[in-house]
């Protein structure tokens, strides 16, 4: 009985820990991230370990990211471009920026 509860509870905390975290970020121009284009609009941003995932209804963009931790909060969620490519996102209420390698 002791084995299935140690079994369980190690169950749960390794689905814990490599479940996905979801933020929400406005794109407020075109944008291209690994070569998928995303309309100006809300999306919803999921990161799992170095992979980004950018959604909006059908239309989904992946990406290998960078995490990396700010020294300071940050204040909003902000976006950076290169040619019109993400190269950078900036989470509002965090110290988590995310670097992305197209």
């Amino acid at each position: 009985m002791i084995k299935k509860v140690i079994f369980v509870l190690s169950t749960f905390a390794l689905a814990v820990a490599s479940a996905a975290t979801s933020y929400r970020v406005t794109l407020f121009e075109k944008s291209m991230v690994n070569g998928t284009e995303l309309k100006p609009g809300e999306y919803k941003l999921q990161v799992t370990d170095n992979k980004a995932v950018i959604q909006q209804g059908k239309t989904k963009a992946e990406s290998t990211v960078k995490v990396e931790t700010t020294e300071q909060k940050i204040s909003s969620t902000s976006v950076k471009y290169v040619n019109g490519a993400i190269q950078e996102i900036r989470i509002g209420g965090t110290k988590t920026k995310l670097v992305f390698e197209n």
